[in-house]
């Protein structure tokens, strides 16, 4: 069995405020730990399960995260950005039978999350993907129905584990947080690992072909920036409409050519 784990950090255990994400700030080792551990539990519940292939991405701010180390001898860990439009879900195929994400977090806009956002949390108000307000969460999980691979668990804060079951209710989820104006209230951290390996498991012995989702033949997305000329520069790029002096739409047949808008556009 071949897995596939992509994990950010803003929905990671005790997670509250954008110092603890920053690489650059004291508090930011401890959850660095915080978020290895998770990846590391969800691993090993996907070895109990079967799997004996694993590849995990490290897609937080400058993907260099997760301390390698920590995870088990079969798995592959891509760090970096490649500049692919898969982005947070670099390498993933129809090759792959299932795809978790760990720390996921509540879509820009929304209150589930002190650190929510989509994709930027300094350039964009809001993504709407075929009139759904997106997060990132729904964004990578598009690119991984195009493969007709299935989304069997989310582990983050409340809000991102409400529009996974809103979405598909058997995917298995595990809420990290729960996130009250500009603080959140969290589970104890070694419970939250100990829990994680366990759903994992569960969730890859699970007929997880039910958790794949359909993928629409096509698409339309809509960004609002917070200024003007990043909507500007937006409009630019071929078929890009601006609709206004904050927003710009994209449409497409084909998910990679909006993938690739956000890319070059963000």
């Amino acid at each position: 069995m071949k897995i596939y784990i992509s994990a950010d950090m803003e929905g990671i255990t005790g997670v509250c405020h954008w110092d603890e994400v920053d690489h650059d700030k004291p508090s930011y080792s401890y959850f660095q730990e915080q978020m290895s551990r998770e990846v590391a539990a969800a691993c090993e519940g996907a070895i109990l399960a079967g799997a004996n292939e694993i590849f995990v991405k490290d897609a937080h701010y400058s993907a260099r995260n997760i301390i390698p180390s920590y995870l088990p001898k079969n798995v592959k860990i891509i760090r970096g950005w490649s500049g692919h439009p898969s982005s947070m879900v670099q390498e993933l195929n129809s090759k792959f039978d299932a795809l978790l994400m760990v720390g996921y977090h509540s879509k820009a806009g929304s209150g589930g999350n002190p650190l929510a956002h989509t994709m930027s949390s300094s350039k964009i108000e809001r993504i709407i993907l075929n009139d759904r307000p997106a997060s990132e969460l729904l964004l990578h999980g598009t690119i991984a129905s195009k493969y007709h691979v299935p989304l069997v668990f989310v582990s983050g804060d409340f809000g991102i584990c409400k529009e996974i079951r809103k979405i598909n209710p058997l995917t298995i989820t595990h809420s990290t947080m729960h996130g009250v104006g500009d603080s959140t209230i969290s589970m104890q951290p070694e419970l939250s690992i100990m829990q994680i390996k366990k759903k994992v498991e569960k969730a890859l012995k699970l007929d997880m072909k039910l958790c794949t989702w359909a993928h629409p033949n096509k698409f339309k997305l809509k960004i609002r920036y917070m200024k003007h000329v990043d909507a500007y520069k937006a409009s630019q790029y071929p078929n890009a409409i601006m609709l206004n002096a904050k927003s710009v739409i994209f449409e497409s047949k084909d998910f990679d050519d909006i993938m690739r808008f956000i890319l070059f556009c963000i």
